[in-house]
């Protein structure tokens, strides 16, 4: 296992995650799926974005997601530390 800075303030295993379905899901939604924020795109995808604790929070709002037949578009687990461009 690799030793890694987790997220400021947060669990140990925190991170903060992106991700992206496929249709158009209601604000309301935000704390079924543990209080991630829940934002629509003009592309017709719904994202969902928030810090969760860990790998089983993760694997339960992708299930939450496939319970409602929302298709999955993508899944990014954000840097909480983004280094800028050398260039």
């Amino acid at each position: 296992m690799t030793d890694r800075p987790a997220p400021t303030g947060a669990a140990p295993d925190a991170w903060t995650y992106e991700i992206r379905l496929a249709g158009h899901l209601e604000s309301r939604w935000a704390t079924w799926f543990d209080g991630l924020g829940v934002a629509i795109d003009p592309d017709g995808t719904t994202v969902l974005l928030g810090e969760l604790p860990d790998q089983s929070a993760l694997h339960g709002v992708l299930q939450r997601a496939r319970d409602l037949g929302l298709p999955l578009v993508s899944v990014r687990r954000l840097d909480p530390n983004p280094h800028p461009d050398p260039r």
